[in-house]
């Protein structure tokens, strides 16, 4: 056999396995997830245990919020968006949902704050505006600082349905931050802040307040006497198929609803 017709095969071998291993030989599945904050974590701890039974699974989670979520999802430039809201009907056209858990929204104080509940009807009258300072419910004389998420965000929208109502706005002086975990902190930081952020998300940095006379927790969420909460949910565009069909029934079984239930939510399957 010729030589250089032997050289040309080989050289073809080789450049066909380093095409093979370039795209994939090594057998590596990639699954994107992004959405919402308050899912965020939950979502990571998730991948984080389905990535060590499945060592040929690459999962990438992401924030950005609800809004990013649901419109990623939609034109398919992630295999899952997350959701920590209701979707609309517009929103949720072509779009398979997955309801992972339910998450409590926490009116959140800094530590140092006396206050220790608010009724729905204040806490619409403080993100209104309308009542300014924490003496005018049972706190000392300081002026209320409200703290909010951007729009977009699935915990605002859900904050707004269940205690602004549809015909009044948080007001237009509140700090806007753009996650769960920037309102955490800037209520750490202010004595006079209050927020809401996720039950999946609260720690000792910051104090949960009662919501007509009731504690957030995974059992008041659960039994719904916490009037506060939202789902958080999984969205694929269409059925999912493969490895993030696998992925998501592995999430709604025993193992991954148990780790939901780890991260203070409470599974779908309660």
């Amino acid at each position: 056999m010729d030589l250089k017709y032997i050289i040309g095969i080989v050289v073809a071998v080789i450049i066909l396995v380093g095409a093979y291993m370039a795209l994939g030989g090594s057998g590596e599945q990639k699954i994107t997830i992004a959405g919402s904050t308050s899912v965020q974590p939950v979502a990571e701890k998730l991948a984080a245990a389905y990535m060590k039974e499945h060592p040929n699974v690459k999962i990438n989670v992401q924030g950005g919020g609800s809004g990013v979520g649901i419109k990623n999802a939609a034109q398919g430039v992630v295999n899952i968006g997350t959701s920590s809201k209701e979707l609309s009907s517009n929103e949720s056209a072509g779009l398979k949902q997955y309801t992972i858990g339910k998450d409590g929204i926490v009116v959140a104080v800094n530590t140092e704050n006396s206050v220790s509940g608010l009724t729905k009807d204040e806490l619409k009258s403080i993100f209104s505006g309308n009542t300014t300072n924490w003496n005018e419910v049972g706190g000392s004389s300081a002026t209320i600082n409200v703290i909010t998420r951007e729009d977009g965000s699935g915990t605002r929208k859900a904050f707004e349905e269940i205690v602004m109502g549809k015909t009044t706005k948080i007001k237009s002086s509140a700090i806007v931050q753009s996650s769960t975990e920037a309102v955490k902190q800037t209520i750490k930081g202010d004595p006079n802040a209050v927020g809401f952020i996720s039950l999946a998300n609260l720690d000792s940095s910051v104090k949960a307040l009662k919501v007509n006379g009731v504690s957030p927790s995974e059992a008041t969420v659960a039994d719904g006497s916490y009037q506060l909460q939202r789902p958080f949910i999984f969205l694929t565009k269409g059925e999912p198929t493969g490895t993030v069909k696998e992925f998501i029934d592995w999430v709604m079984g025993p193992e991954g609803q148990a780790i939901v239930k780890a991260e203070k939510v409470v599974p779908a399957s309660s």
